[in-house]
């Protein structure tokens, strides 16, 4: 008698990784610590199902509910080998994964949730914290707006003000970008309101003061800083020109253009090692009194008034580019041009050429002169119609550069005033510099946030509730990209090596800076194969190649997350 055969096979790729790290986050013990579910809720819990979901997420770089299931049903023996082997695809249908983003929309129950997240995460990778940076971001969509929804018209950050869309707020923590509060608001909410809020949460969540918060000119709001101040923080961030109006800018800069104040120069090392200058500036100090519930604060803020040399070298080419085109435009005004109508009248002309001028935005910098030139022109007898003097009005415009105003615009361009309450001698003009330039990190995040592999847009929801959920859910996904990233990195720092194999085409590059997103796709094209005959089934395992084991090595995971999928197998890797 002839014993059946069969054969399965699954992909297995990073999900073991994406779980493992996780579970050391403690994500699901907390989700079901903090989050109960509905008695009559059965199968897999809600935290192992939120922690599949989001590895899913990862992985597979969809948010979307109806594709989980199947998923999970071609994956059930990884899944089962890293989550338990109580796991059913069932447990990842969609109505479940929509209770779990219902349980995530708790504000209440979400606070306490990340805050607890916050201190196993803090106490569990040995994180320092020292530095927070707060910054806001929209996400888009073809949603429909209600009265009080959370999907609203607003100033958007994606450039489509014809569509609704959600503010998302990230307070992360420097270097690593790791987000300790998610905010989510209506798409037309203004920033500025939201900062004091979220700062409250971080002191809260992180548990520490003395922190330097760092944002845009929102941060920098009086009320802001005057809550940073008396709640012993510090902050970072620099002024509009609404804050500090252009006058004011000037005044401080007159010493400068005056030789009288010497600059500071500030160095970064470039990707060759070696140091560049990248600003100059220097350091003024005013002492500000304002009332905070009721009470008179005082402080000493120092502002640092810098100039980016990279940036106003880019400005100045800009302006003489928009200097030539305006030029060229308005020289173009007393051309005459078939399908062109000649200016016969000065204000028509005189409105045009201005509004050229404002549109290259080099109002001031053109010297403008008009002509008006009157002609008279002999017309002859023709049958009924007698002859006549015809009197012709043409008028023209010149144009010149105004030196002096070209050479002070320049002048202005690159400079810009920073604030922070933080003394001297623990931040100085160069770290704070360096310190705000590390903005990209936040940035770098909305794009994981909002492209891959976290894909919020485009979003596959229309309920706020859910929407709110899944929104969270993402920051942890967020968390698991910053932290795997951190830890390579630390690791790397540690011994001093670096990391190769990692670039398709160019194996020999080598990088003491991989990204998680890199080290995901080394994993990719690993299969658990089980072959089973008659009663007997076999499992093996695609043996891991000797970078992969070098990235288990650096995060910190054992081969085991990885090899106990294949326990009963008669060749094990």
């Amino acid at each position: 008698m002839t014993e059946q055969l069969t054969v399965m096979i699954e992909r297995v790729d990073d999900i073991p990784i994406l779980i493992a790290s996780m579970d050391r986050m403690g994500l699901a013990e907390l989700v079901d610590e903090y989050f109960a579910p509905h008695g009559n809720w059965q199968g897999l819990s809600p935290g192992k199902v939120l922690t599949g979901w989001l590895a899913h997420i990862l992985s597979e770089a969809d948010h979307r509910l109806n594709r989980v299931q199947d998923w999970a049903a071609k994956r059930i023996e990884t899944l089962r080998g890293s989550l338990g082997d109580e796991v059913r695809a069932l447990d990842f249908a969609d109505d479940r994964l929509a209770i779990g983003l219902d349980l995530l929309s708790d504000d209440e129950k979400w606070a306490q949730f990340e805050m607890a997240l916050n201190q196993r995460t803090i106490r569990v990778y040995d994180l320092k914290p020292k530095s927070v940076r707060i910054d806001s971001t929209t996400a888009s969509g073809y949603w429909k707006v209600t009265e009080d929804g959370l999907f609203q018209f607003g100033h958007s950050k994606d450039r489509r003000p014809d569509l609704p869309q959600v503010k998302v707020v990230l307070s992360t923590l420097d270097p690593l970008g790791m987000p300790v509060v998610t905010q989510v608001v209506s798409g037309e909410k203004a920033d500025d309101p939201l900062y004091i809020p979220a700062i409250d949460q971080v002191r809260e969540g992180v548990g520490r003061r003395g922190l330097l918060y760092v944002g845009d000119c929102k941060l920098m709001a009086l009320e802001t800083r005057a809550h940073l101040e008396v709640g012993d923080d510090y902050y970072l961030g620099p002024f509009s020109l609404t804050q500090i109006p252009q006058e004011t800018l000037d005044d401080y800069l007159k010493p400068v253009w005056d030789k009288e104040q010497p600059l500071t120069a500030v160095y970064r090392c470039g990707a060759d090692g070696k140091k560049e200058q990248i600003a100059e500036g220097f350091e003024r100090s005013e002492t500000l009194t304002v009332m905070v519930a009721g009470k008179e604060e005082t402080w000493v803020e120092h502002r640092l008034v810098v100039r980016s040399l990279q940036h106003a070298k880019a400005a100045e080419a800009a302006l003489r580019s928009r200097l030539e085109k305006a030029k060229a435009a308005i020289e173009a005004l007393n051309e005459r041009k078939q399908g062109r109508e000649r200016f016969t009248e000065l204000e028509p002309l005189r409105q045009t050429a201005e509004a050229i001028l404002k549109q290259h935005e080099v109002e001031g910098l053109l010297v403008l002169q008009y002509a008006e030139q009157a002609q008279e022109r002999p017309v002859r007898k023709y049958g009924a119609r007698p002859a006549e003097t015809r009197v012709e009005r043409q008028v023209s415009v010149a144009v010149q550069r105004d030196d002096a105003a070209i050479q002070a615009a320049v002048r202005r361009l690159g400079w810009r005033m920073y604030g922070t309450n933080c003394p001297q001698n623990e931040l100085s003009l160069e770290q704070a510099v360096l310190a705000y330039r590390e903005e990209y990190l936040v940035e770098r995040n909305f794009g994981r946030l909002k492209g891959k592999p976290l894909t919020l847009t485009p979003m596959y929801l229309e309920d706020d509730q859910r929407a709110t959920g899944l929104i969270r859910l993402l920051s942890v996904g967020l968390r698991v990209l910053t932290l795997l990233e951190h830890v390579a990195r630390r690791r790397l720092a540690e011994t001093g090596e670096a990391l190769t194999g990692l670039y398709a085409g160019n194996p020999s590059r080598a990088t003491n800076r991989p990204t998680t997103e890199a080290m995901l796709q080394a994993f990719k094209d690993i299969f658990l194969s089980l072959v089973t005959i008659g009663e007997q089934t076999y499992r093996h395992l695609t043996p891991l190649s000797d970078l992969q084991q070098q990235i288990l090595g650096l995060l910190d995971f054992p081969v085991s997350i990885y090899t106990r999928l294949s326990t009963n197998s008669a060749n094990p890797p």
